[in-house]
């Protein structure tokens, strides 16, 4: 590749030949090539992304004017290999900007998301460029590509198309125009969602409102009111961790609507962080790029690249979960409504009524509260049968690295090595909630992996959460659901780390958003396995294994309140998809749509769906645009893939984990996800094993 005068001094650069002190212009010393988060400052991003984008575009110039015949090697890898720079600063910025921004983050990102969306553009815009990919793709039959390699010029080319490489030159301009506002109204979204969850703060200062909630609820309250300035008194928030006890416990149904509604109308308020307006933009924005592209909608354009295709396919997938999970959701809305009527107090049935009887129906039933359970559930300890669970079934270890610079206190840091004792990987831990970080759990890439000069570069991992935070004396102590959420995401992780591809575009979780659902959800269901809970769950004070009492109890109350567990899901996934099949750009009225939705799927008014529009990150600020679905196709799988283990008699089978790991978890996007799943279970999911796990049939 022709060298320039600035790849030459991003290289003197690198070598240390020229003395600047932003670390992203320096190679890393830590020996895992992990960022020095420690010396990272806000005012080293701005100038790193410049040069980053430079560089990379000069990489670009020297593939477009090469006069050599294109090749796989010259065109194909030398792209997916380019941009290193770029790729350095962008995932260290994005991944704080998420979990642990500030007020100049928020600044940066909206100066440098136009203009990173001007140079993706100029990529895939690039004519010359497009051509030889086209040349390559036109002749990939007889250009004697593996099949890794074929898969890669294919998402090229694919790529290429899909980014507007086929308009007119009034079309680009046009696309360019719509990219770069679409990613400042995403950007805008997300950060309304998270000043209205940071903003809104319950102070209690009588103890009698308390009455019900659990002594940790309220010493967690009374901590946060304290570090607020409101010593006396107890804070709650619209963090999950904080509302979500309120709900199941708290006898003060004033308190529990109050709470429930704060959080359930974030972006909805009229205020300087609402979000319906930025939802007309969102949408009129991808409704007008999805038809430039030559699709009807949004979502025709979207599922084209993915397993399900279509719309209609998406659609026929939730309505067959939708009507038994409906129906199940009647029948305990009866039962409910039957508890509330023995208190004789005249009460109907209100969304922030569900979570508190069924927690007493639960009691009634199977004789088991949350609350009891969650002194074995220590965050550490569950952490660690999480890991000890990826050791009987992938051989993997892991060891606590001190010695790692860190973006927060709250992060930790494991080596992962396989059974050999080779590197598999880094992954940090960051599980509590705090002003800079967005509401939910996630998993991301500060390093992808890939195999370069014979070398195998390994991957750098994050697992992000917002979960129940330690006291003054006692640790940190998860619900059911928070469990669940752990071993969700180290599925995502386990994906990232245990990939082995050569191209980084392939690598671990680089798929179809349907299928990168799989890995993450399939070990949830190793959580309440008895033979599982016997490795993590130990009481906090005393290490007592949990008691097989309980332990049974669990699994009798497996099924129990799926019916409002499904439908609050599915709701969530049907009003994504109708948002996304908008045909007409004019102005929605984002309360009426969405009543609309929620009426014409038959949703019941004591459930209130899952996200709803103007807080619906996921869809409106992430990568899950109808997409959302997702989490439900996904689940037909893992939970088919776990009857493989069933199956056997032994939930570690070594040579389904084996089969597992070798056929999907290493593979990443090198081949069409439905031919890596039959590959591993030899057949096509069979739905009826998610409807029966979930107690829907």
């Amino acid at each position: 590749m022709k060298k320039t005068l600035l790849t030459l001094t991003i290289g003197l650069l690198l070598m240390g030949c020229v003395k600047t002190d932003n670390p992203f212009f320096e190679a890393y010393k830590n020996k895992y090539g992990a960022p020095p988060f420690d010396k990272i400052k806000n005012e080293h991003y701005m100038p790193a992304f410049k040069e980053g984008i430079k560089q990379h575009q000069a990489e670009i110039d020297s593939i477009v004017n090469n006069p050599q015949a294109p090749t796989f090697d010259n065109t194909i890898a030398a792209m997916d290999f380019s941009g290193d720079l770029l790729k350095k600063v962008s995932s260290v910025f994005f991944n704080l900007y998420s979990c642990n921004t500030n007020e100049g983050m928020e600044k940066i990102a909206i100066e440098i998301t136009p203009i990173l969306s001007e140079h993706n553009d100029n990529i895939y815009l690039n004519e010359k460029l497009f051509a030889r990919v086209k040349t390559l793709y036109d002749n990939r039959t007889k250009l004697g590509l593996t099949a890794e390699q074929n898969r890669l010029l294919e998402k090229y080319h694919r790529n290429f198309i899909r980014s507007g490489a086929a308009l007119n030159p009034e079309q680009k301009t046009k696309l360019r125009a719509i990219n770069k506002e679409l990613g400042l109204a995403q950007l805008a979204f997300g950060k309304n969602v998270l000043d209205e969850t940071n903003s809104y703060k319950k102070i209690v200062d009588k103890e009698a409102d308390l009455a019900g909630l659990p002594e940790s609820v309220r010493q967690a309250a009374s901590e946060a009111a304290k570090a607020a300035g409101k010593k006396g008194k107890w804070l709650f928030t619209t963090q999950k961790a904080s509302f979500i006890p309120v709900l199941q416990y708290s006898e003060n149904r004033d308190l529990r609507k109050e709470l429930l509604m704060a959080y359930s109308t974030r972006g909805n308020h009229d205020n300087a962080s609402d979000n319906k307006a930025v939802i007309n933009k969102i949408m009129k924005l991808r409704t007008q790029k999805a038809q430039l592209l030559g699709f009807a909608t949004s979502a025709d354009f979207i599922l084209d690249d993915t397993m399900a295709k279509t719309p209609s396919a998406v659609y026929s997938l939730l309505k067959t979960v939708w009507t038994p999970a409906l129906a199940k959701a009647k029948e305990e809305a009866y039962d409910l409504q039957k508890l509330m009527d023995a208190e004789g107090k005249g009460e109907k049935l209100e969304p922030w009524d569900w979570w508190y009887y069924s927690e007493k129906l639960r009691k009634a039933k199977y004789d088991l509260e949350e609350e009891a359970l969650k002194p074995y559930f220590k965050l550490e300890n569950v952490r660690q049968g999480v890991f000890d669970l990826a050791t009987k079934l992938y051989g993997l270890k892991f060891k606590k690295l001190t010695d790692m610079p860190l973006y927060n206190p709250d992060v930790e840091v494991f080596e992962v090595s396989d059974a050999d004792g080779s590197l598999i990987g880094i992954l940090y831990t960051d599980y509590f909630p705090r002003a800079g970080k967005r509401a939910g759990a996630w998993m991301n890439n500060i390093t992808d992996q890939y195999f370069k000069d014979g070398v195998n570069h390994r991957p750098i991992i994050c697992n992000i959460g917002n979960f129940t935070k330690p006291t003054a004396d006692k640790p940190s102590l998860l619900n059911m659901d928070e469990v669940e959420t752990m071993f969700h995401e180290f599925g995502h992780a386990l994906h990232g780390l245990l990939t082995q591809c050569t191209y980084p575009s392939l690598s671990g979780t680089s798929v179809s958003r349907d299928f990168v659902e799989l890995p993450s959800q399939v070990m949830e269901n190793w959580c309440w396995e008895p033979e599982v809970m016997k490795t993590y769950a130990r009481h906090y004070k005393t290490d007592e294994l949990i008691p097989q009492k309980l332990i049974d109890k669990i699994q009798l109350a497996g099924t129990f309140n799926q019916g409002f567990i499904n439908t609050e899901l599915l709701a969530a996934s049907f009003l994504d998809m109708d948002y996304h099949t908008i045909k007409d750009t004019a102005n929605i009225d984002v309360n009426a749509f969405e009543n609309a939705s929620l009426k014409r799927m038959g949703m019941i008014p004591e459930i209130i769906v899952r996200y709803r529009s103007t807080y619906f990150n996921h869809i409106f600020s992430g990568e899950y645009c109808a997409g959302y679905y997702s989490y439900t196709w996904a689940a037909v799988l893992d939970a088919d893939a776990f009857q493989a283990f069933k199956e056997t008699g032994d939930i570690y089978n070594p040579k389904v984990a084996t089969a597992f790991r070798k056929k999907l978890l290493e593979r990443g996007d090198t081949d069409d996800p439905m031919k890596l799943y039959r590959d591993f279970r030899g057949a096509n999911p069979n739905p009826d094993a998610l409807l029966k796990k979930r107690g829907l049939k």
